[in-house]
């Protein structure tokens, strides 16, 4: 039987004063695992991302990544967690446009001292591997990566913000609507790395979109309403 890398057990989630947005008996993402989850706008998977990064905690139930109960940490712990273990690719990208390309793929290593550990064991330097990583991506021209992010396209921030997430070879990656903003090509390329750094680094990946056509590239394909007691019960 593969090791869980997620497990969730009977959580339950409300905003203030609002119905529960997520009712979720139980959830499994083994390790080296690749999930396609589905589901509308307002369904409750940005939340749920949140709730698995330690950004929001349950009103009850269990979420463990990699065997820790998530919700026993103190915030500052659970921050420390998130960036050693947890890769986000935002739909926003929130990168920082003070920054330039190579400093916004560079920054999840600045906070964690396991991530740029397993960066230069693996390619030599952190900024070794922030250069590999954008190469693959398609982001060879040092003028370009010398930039400040907020001098860039939308395509070409999103591609940052998935070497920015990858670096490191954190045990998960999250990507929250990653190709909305890339033209056929990109999204090829886009994905291919995706899915070779997360064998690379046996990390499991959970891949939120839209886009139906992608779910067969991954190892399970999950509608949100599937787990979600809530959207059965019309807690939505």
């Amino acid at each position: 039987m593969p090791e869980a890398l997620i497990e969730l057990a009977d959580v339950r989630f409300a905003w203030p004063g609002q119905p529960p947005l997520l009712d979720i008996p139980e959830f499994t993402l083994h390790k080296g695992q690749s999930l396609f989850l589905k589901g509308p706008s307002g369904s409750g998977k940005t939340t749920l991302l949140g709730l698995l990064g330690g950004v929001q905690t349950p009103d009850r139930g269990s979420i463990r990544l990699l065997g820790q109960e998530i919700s026993t940490l103190k915030q500052g712990q659970r921050d420390r967690f998130r960036v050693d273990h947890t890769g986000y690719i935002f739909q926003q990208f929130n990168l920082l446009p003070f920054l330039s390309v190579r400093e916004n793929v560079e920054l999840p290593c600045r906070f964690s001292t396991a991530r740029a550990q397993r960066a230069s064991e693996r390619h030599g330097s952190v900024e070794q591997a922030a250069m590999a990583l954008l190469a693959q991506l398609g982001l060879t021209d040092r003028a370009l990566i010398a930039r400040r992010a907020d001098t860039l396209s939308i395509g070409q921030q999103q591609r940052v913000a998935a070497a920015r997430a990858l670096i490191g070879q954190p045990a998960l990656v999250i990507a929250d609507e990653p190709t909305s903003a890339l033209d056929t090509d990109a999204r090829q390329a886009f994905i291919q790395l995706l899915f070779a750094e997360c064998r690379a680094a046996g990390a499991s990946l959970l891949f939120v979109s839209h886009d139906q056509s992608l779910a067969p590239l991954f190892d399970r394909s999950l509608s949100l309403a599937d787990l979600n007691r809530a959207a059965r019960t019309g807690g939505l």
